[in-house]
């Protein structure tokens, strides 16, 4: 099981295909593994592999991937991770594929290293719409359950990573400002619940300068999902 191992956090990994790098970030919320996959409208291992190389991970203290919990956890940790898995592949440039979660997580890579990035696809990015609840419920279930593998942290501690995740506005780690100045192209495959606002999905589109929307996709075979995302990744893939 491939692992990337720095300090105290260990990551666990999985490549499939050859060609140019994607690196994906599974949905589930905080339980973003792997294995989500698996469960979603459309697996991009399976349909993106046979044409990149396709790098798939469980997020910190999610699946195999641990990682110590302070009161200063939060959405930075993230991007370190995202970071240090590329540096450890020896991947100078890629695109990144996000779901539910992942789409914040994708802006957080553009954030911290643009000049890594050369596009990204946000599949039903969650957001900020009257809906703290049920991040705060979604966060407390996980955490509850893996509290007892981090005698590190205090419950003040778990608190604060609650608050450091899903206190901020629209999408949590991202302003609009930074949306809005974001030269990277986006694919928005377009949320519509409660915890992937269809609004949200509409305002990343309408700030950034670079951004298509995809309203319907959920269904692949008849949306065209898979061929409008390959034809993205293609038109954006360097060519030398």
């Amino acid at each position: 099981m491939p692992t990337l191992n720095y300090g105290k956090v260990a990551i666990h990994y999985e490549i499939y295909g050859d060609g140019f790098p994607i690196l994906l970030f599974a949905p589930g919320g905080m339980r973003s593994a792997i294995s989500f996959w698996q469960g979603s409208e459309w697996n991009p291992i399976e349909d993106l592999s046979p044409s990149f190389m396709v790098i798939a991970m469980d997020q910190r203290n999610a699946g195999s991937s641990r990682a110590p919990v302070s009161a200063a956890s939060g959405w930075s940790d993230y991007t370190k991770d995202h970071i240090a898995l590329l540096d450890h592949l020896n991947i100078e440039k890629t695109h990144l594929l996000g779901g539910c979660i992942g789409g914040p997580y994708c802006l957080g890579v553009i954030q911290s290293a643009p000049e890594r990035v050369c596009s990204a696809v946000l599949q039903q990015p969650i957001g900020e719409e009257d809906n703290r609840d049920l991040f705060y419920s979604m966060f407390d279930a996980w955490a509850d359950a893996i509290k007892g593998d981090h005698p590190e942290a205090s419950q003040l501690d778990w608190e604060s990573f609650r608050a450091n995740m899903f206190n901020q506005r629209f999408l949590y780690n991202t302003s609009r400002q930074f949306v809005k100045e974001c030269q990277t192209p986006l694919l928005i495959l377009m949320g519509s619940d409660p915890y992937h606002p269809e609004s949200v999905s509409r305002e990343i589109a309408d700030l950034s300068p670079n951004a298509k929307l995809i309203e319907k996709w959920k269904n692949p075979s008849t949306d065209n999902t898979i061929e409008q995302v390959q034809s993205f990744l293609h038109a954006h893939t360097p060519t030398s």
